[in-house]
C-alpha cells in the first residue's frame, strides 16, 4: 500500500452516498473500479499519481461502503456517469482526468462521450470501446462464449448464491486463477475483498450492473461515439473475458488515441502488472506524451 496519508471520505451526490479514498493535490484523476471490486484496485496507482494530482478512487454505487440501491434501474449506465460528474462537482473542481478499468471502463468511456468538455484525459484499462464490445457480442462466437456469466447474472439470486459459497470462493478464484504472476493478491488483499464482498446488499448490487446494462442502449442513443479527448488505452493481453481483437478498430471512434498492449498479463492489469502500467499512465496523466 501507498505511503502517502489517504482519506477516506463520504460523499451525498446524485441521490446516493459515495465513499472513496483521496491523496495529493492539483488536477482531478478520478479513478473507476471494476467488477468485483471496489477502490482498493487502484492500491498500486494512488501513490505514483498523487504526486502532482487530485487522485480520487471510489467505491462506485453497490460496492463495498458506497449506497446500495435497491432496484435494477438504479444502475443504469446514465446514473454511473453521473455520480462521477456530481462527484468532480462536489470536489470543487470543472474538469478531471477519467482512468477505468473493467466496468469502470465503461463508466470511463460513457463520461467522455456525455461530458467531453469534462474529460481533460481519459485512460482505460482492458475494456474496449462500447461499440466494438457489442459488436464482439453480436458476431464474434469466441468473445460470446467468454462472456457467458453476463448471461447468467440475468438470473435472480442464483448469481449471489454461487459467488457467497466457499467464502467467496469462486470470486476469489477469478483473481487468483487468471494471473501468471506469483503474490499479485496476497491473502490479506483477499480478505479485504471478502470483506467489501460482505457488506450487506452488495452482491445484489454487484451483480445488477449487469442486470441493468439493457437500459444502455438508451444511453448511447443520446451521446456522440466518437471521442477527441486524449486516449490512452492499455491491454493486458492475456485476459480471459476479454479477447485482445476487440481492440482492433478503436481508431475509427477515437480521434487522438494511444494503444499499449502489455504481453502475458491479465485482465487484472494495474494489479499485475502496477509497474509497467504506472510507466504507462503516470506520464499520459501529466500530458507528457
Amino acid at each position: 500500500m501507498s505511503e502517502l496519508p489517504i482519506e477516506h471520505r463520504m460523499a451525498a451526490v446524485n441521490g446516493v452516498n459515495l465513499h472513496y479514498v483521496i491523496a495529493g493535490s492539483g488536477p482531478l484523476v478520478v479513478l473507476l473500479h471494476g467488477f468485483p471490486e471496489f477502490w482498493y484496485s487502484w492500491r498500486h496507482q494512488i501513490e505514483p499519481l498523487a504526486q502532482r494530482h487530485t487522485v480520487v478512487a471510489l467505491d462506485q454505487r453497490g460496492y463495498n461502503h458506497s449506497s446500495k440501491p435497491a432496484a435494477v434501474a438504479d444502475y443504469a449506465l446514465e446514473q454511473l456517469v453521473e455520480d462521477v460528474r456530481a462527484l468532480i462537482r462536489h470536489l470543487g473542481h470543472t474538469h478531471a482526468v477519467i482512468v477505468g478499468h473493467d466496468w469502470g471502463g465503461v463508466v470511463a468511456w460513457a463520461f467522455a462521450m456525455r461530458y467531453p468538455l469534462v474529460t481533460l484525459r481519459l485512460a482505460v484499462l482492458n475494456l474496449p470501446h462500447p461499440r466494438l464490445m457489442r459488436k464482439a457480442l453480436l458476431s464474434n462466437p469466441r468473445q460470446m462464449l467468454r462472456s457467458w456469466y453476463a448471461a447468467a447474472f440475468q438470473i435472480p439470486k442464483l448469481p449471489e448464491w454461487l459467488m457467497e459459497r466457499g467464502r467467496y470462493g469462486l470470486l476469489t478464484r477469478s483473481f487468483t486463477s487468471w494471473v501468471s504472476r506469483s503474490n499479485v493478491f496476497t491473502p490479506a488483499d483477499l480478505e479485504l475483498y471478502r470483506q467489501a464482498w460482505s457488506q450487506p446488499g452488495a452482491l445484489t448490487a454487484m451483480v445488477n450492473w449487469y442486470r441493468a446494462f439493457r437500459f444502455s442502449k438508451n444511453f448511447y442513443a443520446t451521446v456522440p461515439e466518437i471521442i477527441s479527448v486524449p486516449t490512452l488505452l492499455i491491454w493486458g493481453t492475456a485476459d480471459k473475458a476479454l479477447g485482445q481483437e476487440l481492440t482492433y478498430g478503436t481508431e475509427r471512434y477515437v480521434s487522438d488515441l494511444r494503444v499499449r498492449y502489455l504481453n502475458g498479463i491479465s485482465h487484472w492489469v494495474q494489479q499485475e502488472a502496477p509497474d509497467e502500467v504506472n510507466a504507462l499512465l503516470v506520464p499520459f496523466v501529466r500530458g507528457e506524451w
